[in-house]
């Protein structure tokens, strides 16, 4: 049998020796090439002409091959699992047909040659590119075009060329100046600004050939650097100066970019513009005389633009900028000192002082424009001596009179100087030492650079008139008329005859209150050269360490030395030019403008407080030294701040504190006024020692209208001079009471006192005199009211209108024991209160009559006056009680006190101002 079959089965199965499939993943049918066919030459036969399978050799491959057909011998290849082409693409194995053998076991069966099979696995676009990175970042300096700023890359892991390939990179955000191509390179399509924007953030995605997008696009941050500029870093524009704090740095932190040049030498100017504060800086504004008295200045001047004033009335038609007493000439006006205000005779020696801030003369043909003149003012038109301004050259004209030496002589003088015209206030001093006249210009000497000479002057009997602002013409018109008008600003217009000034007074006089410093010199560093202008408005440092040139700057500082400073702001310029080795200018600075604020200072109240009303006999007004007005006059400056608290969760109307405190500055003035009817000179007077004033830079002029007493000095020092005052009277029979008025000023009026007033008795000696004194005490209704008798005397007084003497006698007693009472209680009060000083002082004041035979008369008038000084004691307690408060506000209800306080304050002041009716009160 076996023998038979085997002759059954002669053939092998024959296949192609190779075949090409393509499988596309995910999908498990292969297409061959050629189709699968296995042929056997024993067909027809069963069996041994059919195929039965077909076999795969290699190592565990995912496909498997089936028969379709087995006489045809047609088969199939197909995947046993997902074919991943990215985990294989392509897959080479073995073949072989097998046939169905002899029978229908299968046995004998025979195999065909091996075939190799080669599959290709098709690609899926399935992935979508990534980007390598999550974000890329990258920094350009401003102003350059690049080619490329950066690339970004971005794979695909599809395993074919076609999807795995980037073919494109695109730019997502809109509106970028930005480009990518098909590499990923990035570059800017126009030129960034730094100070434009700082940073620019782009979205970028990429596309596979496929033209599948990346999932997520990636985040391009760019960072633009600005050029490297040289010049000044880390200064504050604004720079915030509160009164009292001395000297404070402008730029502390302030330092160079170089940009890394090699630098040789910095020269750095630092200009302190102050030129629109006041006249051209923040000086005192006080008086010209007060302010003469404070730089040492020997008195005498004489000031020709003072204060509109009754004494002083030829300024009030002027324009005036009231806050510096300052005076515009618009070329219409000028104005006349009276006769009798400057000596005729000024002598070979005199000083003229003034401001001055003057522009270009205004139309073609420039006009004279006077200072000042003293001409003729009638029939003729002769210039005796004056100064005037005439094409931007300051002249001073001095015609002498006719003597024995009948001499050409010099006349005229002429200075040239370009701060003339400047627009700017300069300080000048006139200083004639015949035949020699100097000017000094905000301190520097200046000769004349051209001499005139003229004839002296025929003597004559008209009279001159002296004026500012323009010339009188006297004479060769139909109407004498002013002529020759200043344009312009002038202040504080003094003439001093008979004395010249030095050069240090004249310093002083200028002198700037605000300027540039330096914190610690010694500290500035080797090698720092620097120089001030004399007003310390101008600082210039040098040095060749950039180092050193910062710490330098950083100590340079502003400094304003008044106590009440004007407010405001002043302008600040820093230029610098540096120079490099071998190299003249090299890298060039911008400049630094900045500005320094001035703060307003807090508003003092002055306030004056004493004793304001007494009674003394007659024989002490007429005795030699008179009586003394003021014992125990104080004068008192407070100032109310408001304090915030830190606490910031209270509310903001609960956290801004009030507090009073006490404050020491100068006085310019106090004016101790007559009320009522001026003095007779033929019956009394107020005196003052003139030895009280020395030492001290006070000065004081006396009237029949009061007493002034002028100069920059403490408050401590007006009292001092105050205390001395007296009144005389040696008439005292027409005279019962006198009134006076005090009031004080700090610079100038800007910061005034209370009105102080205060009523002398005199005390008449003749009994009908005293008995007509008691019976008007006791018509005056209101008497009864206000002093606080017992029951029986009220009535007593009320039984008879002309009371008897025993009537006297008893309210004498009464107010004696009424008077003791109150005096035993008010002694200890003021004893718990006062320290020593205060102590003797109410002593004085309680006790306040003459201890001689007359006590018993003046005791009702002490009465009348007592409850009026318990008054004003009392508001001293006020203030006294209100600065305690304040040291030690630690309660919470503290502030309502205070304000009850300042109201009880205030009312007393209010009593003050209405002091006649309180006084009519308690009589």
């Amino acid at each position: 049998g076996m023998f038979f079959s085997s002759l059954v089965n002669k053939h092998k199965p024959w296949i192609e020796t190779s075949y090409h499939g393509i499988i596309t993943e995910n999908n498990n049918t292969v297409i061959l090439d050629p189709p699968l066919v296995a042929l056997d030459k024993d067909a027809p036969v069963p069996f041994a002409g059919e195929i039965c399978a077909f076999k795969i050799h290699g190592q565990e491959m995912p496909f498997e091959a089936v028969v379709l057909n087995k006489t045809s011998g047609e088969g199939r290849l197909r995947a046993k699992s997902p074919i991943d082409c990215e985990l294989q693409k392509e897959y080479t194995f073995i073949i072989q047909a097998y046939d169905c053998g002899s029978g229908p076991g299968g046995t004998n069966w025979k195999k065909s040659h091996k075939a190799v099979v080669h599959i290709q696995v098709k690609d899926v676009n399935e992935f979508s590119p990534a980007f390598k990175e999550s974000m890329y970042k990258a920094s350009v300096t401003e102003g350059k075009i690049y080619d490329s700023i950066l690339q970004v890359e971005a794979t695909d892991e599809d395993c074919s060329p076609q999807y795995s390939q980037i073919c494109n990179y695109e730019i997502v955000t809109t509106d970028v100046p930005f480009a990518i191509d098909r590499n990923g390179n990035i570059r800017n399509t126009e030129k960034l600004s730094y100070d434009k924007q700082h940073q620019y953030e782009i979205m970028v995605t990429a596309f596979d050939c496929g033209q599948k997008h990346a999932t997520e696009d990636v985040l391009v941050q760019v960072n633009v650097k600005p050029v490297c500029k040289p010049g000044w870093q880390d200064w504050n524009k604004r720079i915030e100066y509160r009164p009292g704090s001395g000297s404070i740095p402008l730029f502390p932190s302030i330092h160079l970019e170089t940009c890394d040049g090699l630098v040789s030498s910095i020269h750095t100017t630092t200009e302190l513009q102050t030129n629109y504060i006041g006249k051209g800086c923040d000086r005192e504004t006080y008086s010209e005389k007060s302010l003469q008295k404070l730089c040492g200045a020997s008195s005498g001047a004489i000031d020709l633009l003072p204060s509109p004033s009754t004494t002083t009335n030829w300024t009030a038609g002027l324009l005036m900028d009231s806050n510096d007493i300052i005076f515009k000439f618009d070329g219409k006006q000028g104005a006349k000192i009276p006769d009798g205000i400057v000596p005729k005779n000024l002598t070979d020696q005199f000083t003229i002082t003034l401001w001055m801030k003057h522009g270009p003369s205004p139309g073609l043909r420039a006009e004279k424009e006077t200072i000042l003149c003293n001409s003729d003012k009638t029939e003729m038109n002769r210039h005796h001596y004056a100064l005037y301004v005439h094409n931007c050259r300051l002249v001073f004209l001095l015609r002498k009179d006719f003597d024995r030496a009948d001499t050409f002589r010099p006349a005229e003088f002429h200075w040239k100087l370009d701060q003339i015209c400047d627009k700017e206030w300069h300080y000048y001093v006139v200083n004639v030492e015949f035949p020699v006249v100097t000017l000094y210009m905000d301190g520097t000497t200046y000769e004349p650079y051209l001499v005139t000479n003229d004839w002296p002057i025929h003597p004559s009997h008209i009279a001159m008139q002296l004026t500012v602002g323009a010339c009188w013409q006297g004479g060769e018109v139909t109407k004498p008329r002013f002529a020759q008008y200043f344009h312009g600003s002038l202040a504080s217009l003094t003439i001093r005859p008979g004395k010249i000034e030095s050069q240090k007074v004249i310093s002083c006089l200028q002198a700037c209150k605000e300027g540039l410093d330096i914190n610690s010199l010694e500290s500035l560093g080797q090698g720092i050269k620097y120089h001030f202008n004399p007003s310390q408005s101008v600082l210039v440092m040098e040095g060749d360490d950039i180092e050193n040139i910062n710490e330098a700057l950083r100590k340079v500082s502003y400094i304003n030395s008044r106590q009440f400073p004007t407010a405001g702001v002043r302008r600040l310029k820093v230029s610098s030019k540096v120079q490099c080795f071998g190299e003249d200018v090299c890298i060039s600075i911008p400049d630094i403008d900045a500005y320094v604020m001035v703060f307003q200072a807090n508003e003092p109240k002055i306030t004056i407080i004493g004793m304001d009303h007494f009674a003394r006999p007659a024989a002490q007004f007429e005795s030699e030294r008179g009586v003394i007005l003021f014992p125990d006059i104080r004068i008192v400056s407070t100032v109310t701040k408001m304090e915030h608290s830190v606490d910031l969760r209270e509310h903001d109307r609960d956290n801004k504190k009030v507090v009073v405190e006490e404050m020491l500055h100068n006085l310019d003035f106090c004016d101790i006024l007559v009320i009522g009817a001026e003095l007779d000179p033929e019956q009394e007077c107020l005196e003052l020692d003139h030895g009280e004033l020395q030492g001290k830079h006070l000065d004081a002029t006396n009237s029949t209208a009061g007493y002034s007493i002028y100069g920059v000095e403490s408050m401590f020092s007006y009292e001092q001079v105050l205390r001395q005052l007296r009144y005389r009277n040696w008439g005292t029979s027409a005279t019962s009471d006198r009134k006076f008025r005090v009031k004080c000023s700090e610079l100038n009026g800007r910061y005034t006192s209370n009105e102080f007033n205060l009523e002398v008795n005199i005390l008449h000696t003749s009994n009908s005199n005293f008995m007509e004194h008691v019976n008007h005490m006791i018509v005056q209704p209101q008497f009864l009211q206000s002093v606080q008798h017992p029951e029986g005397s009220v009535s007593a007084v009320h039984s008879s209108v002309v009371p008897s003497v025993a009537t006297i006698v008893i309210i004498i007693c009464v107010s004696v024991l009424v008077l003791v009472i109150t005096l035993g209680v008010f002694r200890l009060r003021t004893t718990h209160q006062h320290g020593s000083m205060g102590h003797e002082g109410a002593k004085e004041n309680e006790m306040d009559w003459d201890d001689s035979a007359l006590t018993i008369t003046i005791n009702p008038m002490e009465k009348y006056e007592k409850p009026h000084q318990t008054e004003e004691e009392s508001e001293e307690e006020d203030i006294d009680d209100e600065e305690e408060d304040t040291t030690s506000a630690e309660s919470d209800d503290s502030e309502e006190e205070e304000e009850d306080e300042e109201e009880e304050e205030e009312v007393v002041v209010q009593k003050g101002e209405k002091q006649n009716a309180t006084r009519q009160e308690q009589l």
